[in-house]
């Protein structure tokens, strides 16, 4: 699944202004990359349980986040916890 323009264009700018970061304030840089990945691990649970409620088969979604089955049914289980 290709990701929209404007969404791919934020997430080149995202890493270019990383890997800046990185070279002029690695703490700095080390804390937005753990925001980003709370941010995507939040979205990614949010995603998947709302696919699978909505009867996508969990191997779809899978394949989608280019991840196991079982990681899958995890983060299904993970947002209906939350």
């Amino acid at each position: 699944m290709p990701l929209p323009e404007r969404l791919a264009e934020l997430l080149i700018e995202m890493a270019e202004q990383l890997a800046a970061t990185v070279a002029e304030a690695p703490l700095a840089a080390l804390r937005a990359a753990g925001v980003l990945e709370r941010i995507g691990a939040g979205v990614s649970r949010e995603t998947a349980g709302a696919l699978c409620d909505d009867g996508m088969p969990a191997e779809a979604v899978a394949t989608a986040l280019g991840t196991a089955r079982s990681k899958t049914w995890v983060l299904h289980l993970t947002a209906q916890d939350g």
